[in-house]
């Protein structure tokens, strides 16, 4: 019986501990992302004003600009959902290869294996964006309560993914 206050102390301590690791984690996760997306808009927006400044805009500059734009939508996506859409990483990583394949070819004009190692690379991410479609349809991810008014939950730290 003597102990019970130390006991009541302990727990509000371990209450008061949680909500606060959770507003820092949260407070960090918020910066994180606009400091990822205002880098973004800005790299965007600099390799916009030197295509202006060069008078033209080729091939490899419009894939880096929908680069750009795929890494914006999963900043936004990320925001509000707090899940990191898998697919959105393998379409940059197409467009990057894409953009890397078109650059090497039109630049050396010479194909060789490594056209046919990046090409490779592309069918096998494209063959990823398929598998991540059929399995997210065939076995979707467990909805929160609907019950409940939509709300951010706490994330992990160890993987940003939403704790229940």
């Amino acid at each position: 019986m003597k102990l019970n206050w130390a006991e009541r102390m302990r727990e509000r301590l371990h209450v008061l501990a949680e909500a606060l690791g959770n507003l820092l984690v949260e407070a960090f996760h918020y910066l994180a992302l606009f400091a990822i997306g205002a880098a973004t808009a800005w790299a965007a927006l600099m390799a916009f004003l030197d295509m202006v400044d060069k008078g033209s805009a080729s091939v490899d500059d419009i894939l880096l600009l929908f680069i750009y734009l795929e890494l914006g939508a999963m900043v936004g996506i990320y925001f509000k959902t707090n899940h990191m859409p898998v697919r959105f990483l393998i379409y940059v990583a197409i467009t990057a290869l894409t953009r890397l394949l078109i650059s090497d070819v039109s630049h050396h004009h010479r194909p060789d294996m490594g056209v046919v190692y990046v090409s490779g690379a592309i069918l096998l991410l494209g063959l990823a964006v398929l598998v991540v479609r059929y399995a997210s349809s065939r076995f979707p991810a467990p909805q929160a309560d609907s019950a409940r008014p939509a709300q951010r939950r706490p994330m992990s730290p160890a993987h940003g993914d939403a704790v229940d």
